[in-house]
């Protein structure tokens, strides 16, 4: 089970850990949230910057957690900065989908690259545990652009 574990941590994952991206709390937030994973001890809060047209302007993250919630985290921010508010929510849900379902995921065609660098995090569905570290960081943002000051993985 180890040999199996070890393999969720590729090097992207690992970079991701620990050289997060967009760590650290913006000057400029319009949305915010907080999240927490009892199960591993994952603490992230999310902000983001949403300008009056819907679009995501910046993303950025800070708190602690294993490598998966942080990479998770990291890739997120990068992904979803330039995004509309419907990208950002299609996205949210095909990550989920990814990281819970067993099949593949349907995606719109102008995310498939947003989506093929997700694909790193997509072997947490076989360690079902796993999958809260992974989506934790996304159910905050969630929360955030939904104006709860608190996510849940639930």
């Amino acid at each position: 089970m180890l040999d199996d574990l070890r393999e969720l941590y590729q090097e992207v994952i690992l970079d991701h850990g620990k050289n997060p991206r967009n760590y650290g709390k913006p000057d400029e937030v319009s949305h915010r949230a907080g999240g927490h994973n009892p199960l591993c001890g994952d603490r992230i809060f999310v902000y983001l910057h949403v300008d009056a047209e819907g679009v995501v302007r910046n993303a950025a993250f800070d708190g602690r957690g294993c490598a998966i919630s942080q990479a998770s985290a990291s890739l997120m921010t990068e992904i979803v900065s330039g995004k509309t508010l419907g990208q950002v929510d299609t996205l949210f849900r095909n990550f989920h989908e990814m990281c819970t379902s067993d099949g593949d995921v349907e995606t719109d065609g102008s995310l498939a690259d947003e989506m093929d660098r997700l694909q790193v995090l997509s072997g947490v569905r076989q360690y079902p545990i796993r999958v809260k570290c992974a989506t934790l960081a996304w159910h905050t943002m969630n929360a955030a652009l939904q104006g709860e000051a608190e996510a849940t993985t639930e």
